[in-house]
């Protein structure tokens, strides 16, 4: 691309006040910008503590200066990191300075360093999200499977699946081209076991990708359950604050509350929401119940509250197994825990049990009793499934990675592709032309994870949520 001729320079710390502030220098002009502000082009990848010089030679500030050479710097090309003082007022200075050094130097954009990185081929597609998810990182897991993704763990594993159908498609290619001589490159079920195995590896990946996602964005909770369950009771003792109005009057919450908690290092995101019903005659719990619907649509897992005292009319009753078929008719499937609320009536001993496939977990939300035992419950349960799924490589030091929802759109839809080779493949008894365009186009929406294949804007999209200076 073409702006990669410039020179860019940046503050790569965050405005405001700190003993250090830096700027960053990427591109050919570097050496001539460095004899110009120091003196002297800086010694590769050494520290060295140089005046700044203004326009006249006289000292600006004393800086410490990195000078790392093209090709072995992060982006490829020539960088000069300065290291001054964190002043907001003194870094733009410098930075006025810089901007006068010479004629094809200006501000870089968002994300720029480290989508220059990526043109250069320092970095995959992968990498350079990975460094965008670690600055933004919310919780501890999220910062450290952000740092699994840097160091290539989710990269390599999708170049390996990507070898797998590469060959394969070789395979597929040449017994169509010599398909008239007779010769047989593969036996036929030979291809068909390894097309199965691939299907296989990359409908694995789609579920550790999952909860790669999972780890970037947080996990979903929704509270739910019929009008005077103590959801909002539910709500504020998990989130630690009484966020939610509680009351004994039915109804009280009308739309959904939104908070963030970290549980054992991981996100989850808990949403209280307006009781569900049959059918209402008010117009607002009409609204608020469609919300309630919504949410849990888009929910990871799902907290159904129960009043085990509730001796209402049945009528206007809801039950969990009618939930659970409408978010089936979705293709919806979050996992859901029961909560046998309000143990300060009921007397049930609080604690843990299992009936019919469901975890219910007996508490009291108004008295915050039991609620660090589903505390407990989530953040193990959770962070036992991603380490279940992950499959680890001890070996190789392999663990969780982080991911973006089109990582997971891209892996679906090279399954989808493959399976409908595999149905070309099994129909047809025999490697055809349909069978080996599958093939392809299955190669292709896995490389869109790379960056291979993707569109300028796509690219333009994902790097303008970098900060200034990365």
């Amino acid at each position: 691309m073409s702006y990669t001729i410039d020179t860019v320079v940046a503050i790569s710390t965050p405005p405001g006040r700190g003993g250090i502030g830096i700027i960053r220098i990427s591109g050919k002009s570097v050496p001539e910008i460095a004899h110009k502000l120091l003196g002297k082009i800086p010694n590769p990848r050494k520290a060295e503590y140089l005046p700044f010089l203004d326009t006249d030679g006289s000292i600006l500030e004393q800086v410490i200066a990195l000078f790392f050479p093209e090709p072995n710097s992060f982006t490829g090309e020539n960088i000069l990191e300065i290291h001054g003082h964190g002043g907001q007022i003194i870094l733009d200075i410098l930075l006025e300075r810089i901007l006068k050094t010479s004629s094809d130097i200006r501000i870089a954009h968002p994300g720029e360093f480290t989508k220059r990185a990526f043109l250069n081929n320092k970095i995959d597609l992968v990498q350079a999200e990975a460094i965008a998810d670690i600055i933004d990182a919310t919780s501890y897991q999220a910062a450290k499977s952000a740092s699994n993704s840097l160091q290539g763990i989710f990269s390599r594993k999708i170049h390996i699946i990507s070898e797998q159908l590469t060959n394969l498609r070789m395979y597929a290619e040449s017994s169509i081209d010599f398909s008239e001589d007779e010769i047989s490159i593969i036996p036929y079920e030979d291809i068909k076991k390894k097309l199965r195995n691939i299907i296989n590896d990359v409908q694995k990946m789609y579920k550790s990708t999952y909860h790669g996602v999972l780890l970037r964005e947080g996990i979903k909770i929704v509270i739910a359950g019929k009008p005077n369950a103590g959801k909002s009771s539910l709500f504020n003792a998990l989130v630690g604050i009484d966020r939610a109005i509680i009351s004994t009057i039915s109804g009280t919450t009308r739309d959904t509350l939104h908070e963030c908690v970290q549980l054992n290092g991981i996100a989850f995101h808990i949403t209280d929401t307006a009781g569900l019903q049959k059918k209402s005659d008010n117009e607002i719990e009409q609204i608020g119940m469609k919300r309630t619907w919504e949410e849990l649509s888009n929910s990871d897992h799902i907290l159904w509250v129960i009043d085990p005292n509730d001796k209402t009319d049945k009528e206007h009753d809801i039950t969990l197994e009618h939930v659970e078929k409408v978010l089936f008719c979705k293709n919806k499937k979050p996992a859901i825990t029961i909560i046998h609320n309000k143990s300060d009536l009921t007397k049930n001993k609080i604690g843990i049990s299992i009936i019919n496939n469901y975890t219910i977990i007996t508490l009291s939300a108004l008295f915050d009793d039991g609620t660090d035992l589903l505390k407990e419950y989530l953040s193990n349960n959770i962070k036992f499934q991603i380490q279940e799924d992950y499959s680890y490589n001890l070996a190789e030091n392999q663990g969780n990675f982080i991911a973006r929802r089109r990582h997971l759109d891209a892996l679906e839809k090279s399954s989808k592709y493959l399976l409908s080779a595999q149905t070309q493949l099994l129909s047809a008894m025999s490697i055809n032309e349909l069978f080996a365009e599958d093939l392809g186009l299955a190669h292709k929406e896995l490389s869109k994870i790379f960056g291979k294949c993707t569109p300028d804007d796509l690219l333009t999209r994902i790097f303008s949520t970098f900060c200034i200076g990365k």
